[in-house]
């Protein structure tokens, strides 16, 4: 099932034990929450599209084939540039609900004070 948000769209593929899936949309011009989870890393891969991947303090250039490997707790965001961004995450951890998320910045104005 697409879940649609303010910056583009995410799909889960699949999940089991300690690990989910999920195929990400970022419409050009778009950015993810800048964020950090408690309970799960995640390993992003890019499928198409152009932008870039922040984990850390450090950005990424974002383009077909890129890995980036986002520890448990690390602040990371991703960004299109002027074409949709693609991506493939996987996630691990004990818990994986998506109400793990904790914004530290957000365009759309969903930032919990």
């Amino acid at each position: 099932m697409r879940v649609e948000r303010p910056w583009g769209w995410y799909e889960t593929l699949t999940q089991g034990d300690n690990y989910l899936v999920k195929r990400l949309l970022v419409h050009a011009g778009q950015q993810l929450s800048l964020q950090r989870h408690r309970h799960r890393s995640e390993s992003w891969t890019v499928v198409s599209g152009s932008g870039a991947l922040l984990c850390g303090e450090t950005w990424h250039a974002a383009s077909a084939g890129v890995m980036l490997s986002i520890p448990c707790g690390a602040v990371h965001r991703a960004r299109a540039d002027s074409s949709d961004l693609l991506i493939l995450e996987v996630q691990h951890g004990d818990d994986l609900r998506e109400d793990d998320i904790e914004r530290l910045q957000d365009d759309y104005g969903r930032v919990i004070t």
